[in-house]
């Protein structure tokens, strides 16, 4: 065999070797970054999804915790009433009348489960003592337990129970469906919005057992009957989806009325 032979040879199976160790080289890069293998691909893709949901699930915790951060205690939960809940037209609970916008003279906000039975469940004094109680803020605050009516009316309920009433006496107006009795302590609203009161009322009750809140055995009766002659309505689910954006949490037993 010849010298030049000889180096040929030599030439093509080095050649082939370099050949060879290229192509290794390139597929372990390629495995290396999962473009060589359906597998790795799927893997890739699928901790991809994860990272999204991840994220997804970081960014709704936190919009959740920014929304449930802005009501802390009754203070705040008066400006984000009527600058979100009830920014543009409304209706007061007991009386029905329609109003266009705040400020309206002579609306203010009334709270169903009254705070004086709140303040003698806890234990915490008087209403503005019990402003330094962590709980009983946040059942003064609650959203679902806030409604616009009218001041008069509001002043006049008080912490009465409620109740049906004989007779019909508009005290407030012929067209306010609202009667009082001092002497049973008691009030009676427009049939339109018994429901919605006692699904308020019972979701207070169970929102906050530590605080032992209580609705009587007869007044509990009475309101099962009005929740079940007056099922929630189009605009009490709008204000529960529009109560859960802003404060975080829905009332069951409008989404789900035979739970009651």
């Amino acid at each position: 065999m010849s010298f030049k032979h000889s180096a040929r040879r030599a030439l093509v199976i080095a050649g082939r070797a370099i050949v060879t160790l290229t192509v290794a080289v390139l597929l372990v890069y390629y495995s290396d970054y999962g473009l060589n293998d359906n597998s790795s691909k799927n893997s890739s893709n699928q901790n991809a999804d994860k990272n999204a949901n991840k994220s997804a699930e970081r960014d709704s915790d936190a919009e959740q915790s920014m929304s449930t951060s802005k009501i802390k205690n009754y203070a705040d939960a008066r400006k984000v009433f009527w600058r979100q809940l009830y920014r543009g037209s409304f209706t007061t609970l007991y009386c029905g009348q329609r109003f266009n916008a705040m400020p309206a003279r002579g609306v203010n906000i009334e709270h169903v489960f009254p705070m004086g039975w709140a303040t003698n469940s806890i234990g915490c004094g008087t209403r503005d003592q019990c402003r330094s109680n962590a709980l009983f803020n946040q059942i003064e605050s609650d959203l679902h337990n806030l409604y616009p009516s009218r001041s008069d009316v509001n002043t006049a309920r008080l912490s009465f129970r409620f109740a049906n009433i004989a007779g019909e006496v508009r005290e407030f107006g012929a067209d306010c469906d609202f009667e009082v009795s001092k002497r049973q302590r008691a009030v009676e609203p427009r049939p339109d919005i018994r429901g919605d009161i006692a699904r308020t009322m019972f979701y207070m009750v169970d929102r906050y057992p530590q605080a032992k809140l209580e609705i009587f055995s007869k007044q509990q009766r009475l309101l099962k009957e009005w929740h079940r002659a007056d099922p929630p309505s189009a605009e009490e689910r709008a204000r529960n989806d529009a109560i859960e954006r802003i404060q975080g949490n829905r009332n069951p037993y409008v989404d789900a009325p035979n739970s009651l």
